[in-house]
């Protein structure tokens, strides 16, 4: 574990190898697992906020969804926010162009109809970030699921490791100094492993 800032940072994130590779998994993290993604607090009012605007690039069953169930869903399980589920798994803002998966709400804010990007969750994914409510401590672990074994090989192949991949999300979520920090001790564990 390395502690940067005041943020726990597994191991993982900075020894193990990712780049999503979109052409092999066709987007899966957006239809596989029994949760949507986690949202932050101050993601819930946004989400309500860009509806609208959001609303043309999302499918005519996620948007049916959305008017059912609001723009976010609490999980008891998880006891946390999240995305709302189409019935058969996928997130309710997903899309599909060319056979892949797509965030609708990327897709309005690539097309400059809201400055929101995603859930940071889903842009720093393989990261997820653990917090301590009562604390505010905030661990960052790598998530690892076989759905993105391909991304795992190409990072392997570029040897690019999973927080360099993620450097614009890190730096979304915790800024430049923060990323800069890791980067530096990164550098500083590989260089003790390679003198071993």
């Amino acid at each position: 574990m390395i502690i940067v800032q005041d943020k726990l940072v597994s191991d993982d994130v900075v020894e193990a190898h990712f780049i999503c590779n979109l052409n092999a998994c066709k987007g899966a993290c957006c239809w596989e697992g029994d949760f949507g993604a986690p949202l932050e607090e101050a993601e819930l009012p946004v989400l309500e906020a860009i509806y609208e605007d959001i609303k043309p690039f999302l499918s005519p069953i996620g948007l049916k969804v959305l008017e059912e169930q609001g723009t976010k869903v609490w999980y008891e399980e998880n006891e946390e926010w999240g995305t709302p589920l189409v019935e058969d798994g996928p997130c309710a803002y997903m899309t599909f162009h060319n056979g892949i998966a797509q965030c609708g709400i990327e897709q309005a804010w690539k097309a400059g109809a809201t400055d929101f990007r995603k859930p940071i969750s889903c842009h720093l994914y393989p990261i997820r970030v653990i917090t301590n409510p009562d604390t505010g401590f905030e661990a960052l672990n790598y998530d690892k699921w076989h759905i993105c074994s391909a991304a795992c090989e190409l990072g392997e192949k570029e040897q690019v490791p999973v927080y360099q991949f993620l450097k614009e999300p890190i730096i979304r979520k915790y800024g430049e100094d923060f990323y800069e920090e890791l980067d530096g001790a990164a550098k500083f564990m590989r260089e003790q492993s390679d003198e071993k």
